[in-house]
């Protein structure tokens, strides 16, 4: 079955699409609701953010007393103190350093890589991850001994070790086994070859190393080490592993989510841990941003037809020429971006004010008077918005990917047709970026004289000539809203356990202590994870690997190109993490 086919098939009964309560699919209603939806919200945002010079904002200095950003204390295990210390130990040892080196290099030479089209988990090519799994039971024998394993759809691993508290909720930790693919073209550019899992002295290198095999090598180091030190859990801990996630996790997450809602129910685990950013310095601070969200997703394709012919009697207008001006239509009219207070990445933004201190004092300024002030927050967002990666994070996005028309030099194109691929703002939906990409094309439509269809409403009179037509549809699925949002307030224990624990590894590795060297933040995921199939799991979805990033961003270099590689010493920190995570979860209050 065909990866399109697959995602019809199953777009109805994800469990994470299904588990929202506003719906993946616009709905039936005239084209006249969106124009009037459009003007009327057109005339509230115009009226809320009247033009008004920003000179007379006055600009003092930060109070004191105001916390943006409020840090939950380093968090070491108590209860498990004895046998956290004896690990930490034993981690920054040359010794361990050697068995993480030959752990993921070892699952690192061995190829995983995912296809966009590779068909039903029947098919050969899927086999490939045998000999993965054959290196896991080697590699982690205590854990394989321990732990209960299912495979879930032939090549989803689901690992569960049993607490001895069957009333507390269980820890689900996820990691992906694939990785994207290495064009041959480019194999002459990597340094090392991409499976070499080559180490020369500070780094490990090939595809994976990274995204995401350090993940799922570092959850099961730490598992494997807790176990030689005779840790017995008193919360069941379960790690779910998919092998499609770089191709959208339909055949892999998608079936793990559901065998864990069939055997432990919705709202089942107290909390969750994914893939997705680590730490960096920003501005002058040590920062980690564990996403808390993730953009939605929409591909939209844009179809138009007009009549063919020879190429030596043109009209005025091609299919390619039309479409061509409506691509410059979104090109030109980018979506609006505002910072919303309390939305995850206005959050985020506070703590960057607060704990940077290489931050302009005016932007710091600002961020705290928004909290009360509509002038601030547009002048905070002004300011902010001149890095466009920040309002690229901050507003939905839209990126012409893919384009095709024609078939003969001398023959006038039929058809032509492109697909814009939209990120969704975490305070927007699929529904208001459909009404948008419809109110953007129409004049353009009318101006060619062509009918106008959009997601299976007809937006021109149905009786009016035409001479030829435009369709936007959806591609490649219906879509995907933007993620609930997890709690991460003072209130919200499973963050600030996650925070504490961040703390801790982070001190721990570099044989400090203290609750300032790194400033935890709740961030946002521009891209999407495994995640997106299971949010009835848990509302503690968390997307965060501890992994440092030289440089600043969220992304270090080489991950889905050439170069791909990690320094050991971040991956033991890594090992680190997940133990400390595991300990303190085991022996928290968390239901």
């Amino acid at each position: 079955m065909s990866q399109a086919n697959l995602v019809e098939k199953i777009a109805d009964e994800l469990p994470g699409i299904n588990a929202r309560t506003s719906t993946t699919k616009l709905s039936k209603v005239k084209a006249i609701t969106f124009k009037i939806t459009l003007i009327a919200l057109a005339i509230s945002v115009s009226a809320y953010f009247v033009k008004r010079p920003l000179n007379d904002f006055p600009v003092g200095t930060i109070e004191d007393g105001i916390d943006l950003c409020p840090q939950a204390d380093e968090l070491v295990p108590k209860k498990n103190g004895e046998i956290w210390e004896r690990l930490q130990h034993s981690y920054n040892t040359e010794e361990f350093k050697a068995r993480a080196i030959d752990w993921l290099g070892g699952a690192v030479r061995i190829p995983t890589e995912t296809f966009d089209d590779m068909g039903d988990v029947t098919e050969p090519v899927w086999e490939k991850f045998l000999p993965l799994h054959d290196y896991l039971k080697d590699s982690f024998p205590l854990l394989h001994s321990n732990l209960e394993l299912t495979k879930v759809n032939t090549y989803g691993l689901l690992y569960v070790w049993k607490g001895s508290d069957s009333a507390l909720k269980p820890l689900l930790l996820t990691a992906h086994q694939d990785v994207v693919p290495v064009l041959e073209a480019t194999i002459s550019e990597w340094q090392h070859p991409p499976f070499s899992g080559y180490f020369d002295g500070e780094r490990l290198w090939g595809r994976g190393s990274w995204d995401d095999k350090s993940g799922l090598i570092g959850i099961m180091s730490a598992i494997e080490s807790m176990l030689e030190n005779g840790f017995k859990p008193t919360r069941t801990v379960v790690i779910a592993s998919g092998f499609d996630e770089e191709v959208g996790g339909i055949r892999g997450a998608y079936s793990l989510a559901t065998e864990m809602l069939e055997r432990f129910g919705e709202n089942a685990f107290t909390m969750l841990i994914d893939e997705g950013p680590g730490y960096s310095e920003v501005y002058g601070r040590v920062i980690a941003v564990p996403a808390i969200a993730e953009k939605g997703r929409l591909n939209v394709r844009i179809q138009v037809t007009s009549p063919g012919g020879h190429s030596s009697l043109p009209p005025p207008h091609t299919s390619i020429g039309m479409l061509a001006e409506l691509l410059v239509q979104y090109e030109k009219n980018p979506f609006e971006v505002h910072l919303t207070r309390g939305s995850p990445a206005y959050r985020s933004f506070q703590c960057m004010a607060q704990h940077a201190p290489g931050i302009s004092p005016s932007f710091k300024e600002h961020m705290l008077r928004a909290e009360h002030c509509d002038r601030a927050l547009r002048a905070a967002e002004q300011e902010l918005f001149k890095n466009r990666a920040y309002m690229n994070l901050v507003g939905t996005t839209q990126a012409i990917d893919l384009v095709n028309g024609g078939v003969k030099v001398n023959a006038l194109p039929e058809q032509a047709w492109a697909i814009v691929n939209h990120r969704i703002s975490t305070e927007s939906s699929i529904a208001a970026t459909k009404a948008r990409d419809i109110e953007l094309l129409g004049s353009l439509a009318n101006n060619f004289n062509l009918s106008y269809t959009a997601f299976g409403n007809r937006i021109s009179n149905e009786d009016a000539p035409a001479y030829g037509t435009l369709t936007l549809s959806t591609a490649f699925g219906d879509g995907l809203e933007p993620a609930p949002v997890t709690p991460s307030g003072e209130d919200a224990a499973p963050f600030q356990l996650l925070s504490g624990s961040i703390k801790a590894a982070y001190n721990s590795h570099r044989n400090i202590s203290g609750s300032d060297a790194i400033i935890v933040s709740p961030g946002v995921m521009s891209g999407n994870t495994d995640t997106r199939f299971y949010w009835k799991l848990t509302d503690h979805i968390f997307r965060y690997g501890h992994r440092g990033v030289v440089g600043g961003g969220s992304r270090p270099a080489g991950v889905h190109t050439v170069n791909e590689a990690i320094s050991i010493n971040t991956f033991v920190e890594a090992i680190q993490f997940y133990t400390t995570l595991v300990l303190n979860v085991d022996e928290s209050s968390l239901p």
